[in-house]
Formats: C-alpha cells, sequence, structure tokens
C-alpha cells in the first residue's frame, strides 16, 4: 500500500471510532483505506461489534498491510461458494438482489463468520450452549487468527479498545490493549449479538454485543482523561435521521437506525457544551487567588476539567433506497463493495472541507464536522 506524506496538523493523537452495523462494517473499511491514502494514521481504535472486528483488523496488522487483512476478510466474509470466491449474482432488481441475498445468509450462515445451529436452538436441552443462539460462530474465531496478528494488537503502537456487555450485570465495559491481553475472544465478546449469536466467555465471565448498551465508542475516546489533543473520525453505519417510512420494510429498517444509531449526534452536541463548560472552569481556576485550604478542592477540578481540543470527523453511512432492514445482514459481494466505496468517498468528501484537519483554536476548543452536512 503506498501513502501520501503525513497531512499536516496540530492534533496530538488521531483515534477512530468504529459503530456496531454488521455487512455494512465495509464502509468502515473504505473508509480507513480513504484515510490511510492521505498518510492519515490511527493512534487509537475503539469499536463496538462489527466495528471492533475491523478495529482489531487496524491494530492487528503493520500500516503496510492493514489494507490487505481489511480486503482479505471481508472477501472472505462476503463469498457463497468454494474457494475465496463469490457466486455471480442473478441479474434481477436490487431490492430483489438484496433479499435473495439477506435470505441465504439466513438459511447458509456466512463461510468464515457464522454458520446454522443444526438442529436449531430450541430443540437443544436447556443451559446446553447450544441452546443460546441461532448461529454458531467458531469459524469467526479461525477467520481472526488468520487476518490478525495479535501479538502486534496486543504490544504494538496503536491503542485497542472493543465494547461488550456483561450479561450478569447489564454493565458495559471496555477491553483494551493498554489494561489487559486482548485474545479473539475479546472481539467475537462485542459483536456477539443475541439471539443470533451466543455470549462469548472471557475471564470467566460472559458477555453479548456492545451495541446492546451502546452502539457508538465515541463516549469512551471524549471522556478519557487526560485527553491530548485530538482528531477523532466518528464512523457510524445508522443514521439517527431519516424520514418517514412508507411501508413495512421501511418501518422495520427506520426502527434498526433509531435503535442503533445511539443517538451520536445528540452525544457530540452535548459533549461540545461539556468541553465549553471545562473550558470555563478551568479558566475560572486560573483566575482564583491561591487558597491552601482549597488545594485539594482545586487540584480535582482541575483533573475533572482536564483535556485537550478535539475535532470530530462524523461520517455517516446513507444507505440506498434498495437496502431495507436486511442491510446489515445482507454479506453480498456487491454489497460490500458498494459499501466500501462509499466509505471511501464520503472521507474523499468531508475531507475536501476547509480547515477540518486544523487544531481548533477557539474557545469552545471542539469541531464537528459531519459527511451528511458536507
Amino acid at each position: 500500500m503506498s501513502t501520501l506524506a503525513a497531512p499536516a496538523h496540530g492534533f496530538e493523537q488521531v483515534a477512530l471510532a468504529l459503530q456496531g452495523g454488521g455487512a455494512l462494517g465495509a464502509y468502515q473499511a473504505g473508509a480507513y483505506q480513504a484515510l490511510a491514502s492521505r498518510g492519515i494514521a490511527p493512534d487509537w481504535v475503539a469499536g463496538v461489534s462489527i466495528g471492533a472486528i475491523n478495529a482489531a483488523l487496524i491494530a492487528g496488522n503493520a500500516p503496510e498491510a492493514r489494507i490487505a487483512a481489511l480486503e482479505g476478510f471481508w472477501r472472505r466474509v462476503t463469498r457463497f461458494g468454494p474457494g475465496n470466491f463469490a457466486l455471480p449474482e442473478p441479474p434481477l432488481p436490487p431490492v430483489f438482489n438484496n433479499l435473495l441475498w439477506a435470505g441465504r445468509n439466513l438459511s447458509f450462515g456466512q463461510p468464515g463468520f457464522f454458520a446454522p445451529r443444526l438442529p436449531p436452538p430450541w430443540l437443544w436441552p436447556d443451559d446446553r450452549p447450544e441452546a443460546l443462539s441461532y448461529y454458531d460462530i467458531a469459524p469467526l474465531r479461525d477467520t481472526l487468527l488468520e487476518f490478525v496478528d495479535f501479538d502486534r494488537l496486543n504490544d504494538g503502537p496503536v491503542r485497542l479498545s472493543v465494547g461488550a456487555v456483561d450479561i450478569h450485570t447489564g454493565n458495559y465495559e471496555y477491553f483494551d490493549n493498554r489494561e489487559r491481553r486482548i485474545g479473539p475472544e475479546h472481539i467475537m465478546a462485542s459483536g456477539a449479538l443475541p439471539p443470533g449469536f451466543p455470549p462469548v466467555e472471557v475471564e470467566g465471565r460472559f458477555y453479548w454485543d456492545g451495541g446492546l448498551a451502546s452502539n457508538t465508542p465515541l463516549d469512551f475516546v471524549l471522556h478519557h482523561t487526560p485527553r491530548p489533543d485530538t482528531l477523532i473520525f466518528q464512523v457510524d453505519l445508522w443514521p439517527a435521521r431519516g424520514d418517514l417510512p412508507r411501508n413495512i420494510r421501511d418501518v422495520a429498517e427506520r426502527i434498526k437506525e433509531i435503535q442503533y444509531s445511539s443517538r451520536t449526534r445528540l452525544n457530540t452536541t452535548h459533549m461540545v457544551r461539556e468541553m465549553a463548560l471545562k473550558r470555563r472552569v478551568r479558566e475560572l481556576l486560573a483566575a482564583l487567588p491561591g487558597h491552601a485550604e482549597a488545594g485539594t478542592l482545586l487540584a480535582e477540578l482541575e483533573k475533572d476539567c482536564a483535556g485537550g481540543v478535539a475535532t470530530i470527523v462524523h461520517l455517516i453511512y446513507q444507505s440506498r433506497p434498495y437496502e431495507h432492514e436486511s442491510k446489515d445482514y445482507n454479506f453480498s459481494r456487491r454489497m460490500m463493495e458498494e459499501h466500501w466505496h462509499s466509505g471511501g468517498h464520503d472521507v474523499d468528501r468531508v475531507l475536501a472541507t476547509p480547515g477540518v484537519l486544523e487544531r481548533p483554536d477557539d474557545h469552545e476548543g471542539i469541531r464537528v464536522y459531519a459527511s451528511d452536512r458536507v
């Protein structure tokens, strides 16, 4: 992979925040390829569900090997036939073609990713692992081991954080390679969406897909303290905004969009207000006369308000009219390539905005650029 010279920006850290969305995750791969072609390399990759898988593929490979790893993974999980080749798609209108391929994926699973349980879960006795999901995700483990160098993932320069939900407590948890060794099970746990996929055991506890609680890792990245000046690329697969549904397929699609968008734009708006408040508190603390008895309180306030400036580049996949609610489990090769292309196109478009890579120097200390507003 050839890259251009690194862009001149004033940020100390570049972070990728990758949302969950199944087959739509190829959009994130295309976005990463476009960023890499401009010399923009992440220091920190945080992901949920399919975003966790893409994050592992990035953090678990050398920069010159990442695109090949992403392409290898996405070609593996979008084949339907022998070898690594995809069967030709019939010459049908896109909406029917998508429904056909989504039905195939539901019925037969997807090579390198998940396989249907036979017999199905309701025929297994209670307390058996096979009774907890419709699919087996053992193939995903083998695929991760093939395309991710876990030694590099854990010992390399890129920070990795992936979100999952503890089934017993219902609490959200991030597995972070700066705090523990990450293996395939941590990545699989982040993407174990029930009832399709089974819970995954990690260090004696059982986890489901992080998207059940929050489908975006943006808050985790922004609230990490102390945070250096950070350029964040938030790559979302579900738009929060949408039109009034026209039919029952639109209804099902819109439900997913609202459920899994995790209100990223609302959270970003709150973060802008929070950072503005923190900056005013820091200015107030700097203006206060010193009082020995207030020293501890002032130190704690300064710690809570720490954090550099940030720019959030919000990339949001906009689905095509013929995708409908099956778009997150339609693993056809054609749709993978369309999603991949869309990710690269949106990066090109938003980075053409003047000043997007410049460090904020205004009072608020945070800027937001959204691909659906450019």
